[in-house]
């Protein structure tokens, strides 16, 4: 039986939309770049990558036009590489993963580049949501923004705005730790690029030259007084706030994949496997609960139980809906989201689930864990979860 593992990861530092050092880099060069950089790591020649899947949760913006084809031609991979870009918003990263193993063990198809890449500060802010007439009639929900999704979890389920921030602090504390330990270091690819500044008197706008060789969105200074002075977004009695909610953010990420034997056979040492992928509904107005309905079915699938799970990364798009995940499933807190997640780090959309792939199997490996989980919430009310073996 073919099976797909993966040979190498690459990812950019994530960077502020619109206020931080990539607000003026577009997603075909943040994903050219990690492309680049992991097809290197792997030790392949250019030529044998087969096909360039990545995924991106605002394609219609400033990276459309096919950004997976962009990419494999930004990052220097031959002409014979084609390019596919899908779209499953928060889990497209994740979802071009899964795509490029089944392609690979159902297909026998050559080594391939799998990430996600997103440029929220390139998307143009007047494009315009055509809503469907019959689903505003009889399901508005699909098109309710996911703060408010948000906020129905914490008040649905009883998540308590003090618990919320609590979980906020703990995942600034853990990302904090973790960059002042180097974890991220292996992870990252620095890169140069240019930096729009808006002076906020004049209007003025200058550029500067920066070179982004780390996660620029957390804060580590941050404090539960602080936290708890910030008011809800959507106003008094709500629960969302800038602080335990993940911040709109730019970056790119990849893997190179190929099968199992042949990697054996040109000598490589994958850093793990893709075991399996599923994905699950729910109702619109909760899509945070996603995972609670996508990784049982991927468990059951697998003859597995939580307590199987050595190392488990779970999208922390609010914690709301994070802290009802974790605790619902029972995964036990020491082994999820170890050194932070979304809240700190930054969430872009279609980035965030290669990302925690390459996390979950460099963190992995130094825990020698053998099997990780990645899950995640999604928009319109769907949750996603991948199962890794991890050498």
């Amino acid at each position: 039986m073919k099976q797909a593992v993966i040979v190498s990861t690459a990812r950019t530092g994530l960077a502020k939309s619109f206020r931080g050092s990539f607000n003026q880099t577009h997603g075909a060069t943040l994903g050219g770049h990690v492309v680049s950089a992991a097809v290197e790591r792997a030790g392949l020649d250019r030529g044998a990558i087969e096909d360039c899947i990545i995924g991106c949760g605002f394609p219609e913006g400033a990276t459309g036009h096919n950004i997976g084809r962009q990419i494999a031609f930004r990052s220097g991979l031959s002409q014979t590489a084609a390019g596919m870009t899908i779209n499953r918003f928060c889990a497209s990263g994740l979802q071009a993963i899964a795509f490029a193993a089944q392609q690979i063990t159902a297909e026998g198809t050559g080594p391939m580049v799998a990430g996600g890449v997103e440029s929220i500060s390139m998307v143009q802010p007047n494009v315009t949501q055509v809503q469907d007439p019959w689903l505003q009639e009889h399901k508005p929900d699909v098109y309710m923004a996911m703060i408010d999704t948000a906020d129905i979890v914490a008040d649905r389920y009883g998540i308590s705005r003090e618990a919320q921030d609590a979980y906020g602090l703990r995942s600034q504390h853990r990302i904090a730790g973790a960059q002042a330990a180097g974890v991220f270091d292996d992870e990252i690819v620095p890169m140069n690029a240019v930096m729009a500044i808006k002076d906020k008197d004049t209007g003025f706008i200058s550029t500067r030259e920066v070179i982004v060789d780390q996660d620029e969105c957390s804060r580590p200074k941050t404090t539960l007084g602080g936290l708890a002075e910030l008011e809800p977004v959507r106003g008094g009695g709500k629960f969302v706030t800038a602080g335990n909610a993940s911040q709109l953010s730019d970056g790119a990420a990849a893997v190179v994949m190929m099968e199992a034997d042949e990697a054996s056979r040109q000598g490589l040492n994958p850093m793990g496997a893709f075991r399996g992928y599923c994905v699950a509904g729910c109702a619109p107005d909760e899509m945070g609960i996603g995972p609670v309905h996508a990784v049982p079915r991927l468990l059951q699938r697998h003859g597995l139980t939580v307590a199987d799970i050595d190392l488990w990364e779970l999208n922390e798009a609010f914690a709301s809906q994070a802290l009802y995940c974790r605790d619902h499933l029972g995964i036990p807190d020491e082994i999820c989201n170890v050194n932070g997640g979304s809240i700190a780090i930054g969430h872009p959309f279609g980035m965030t689930g290669a990302r925690m792939v390459g996390h979950l199997l460099h963190e992995g490996r130094r825990r020698r864990a053998k099997l990780g989980v990645v899950t995640m919430c999604v928009g319109g009310g769907m949750g996603a979860a991948g199962l890794f073996e991890i050498y």
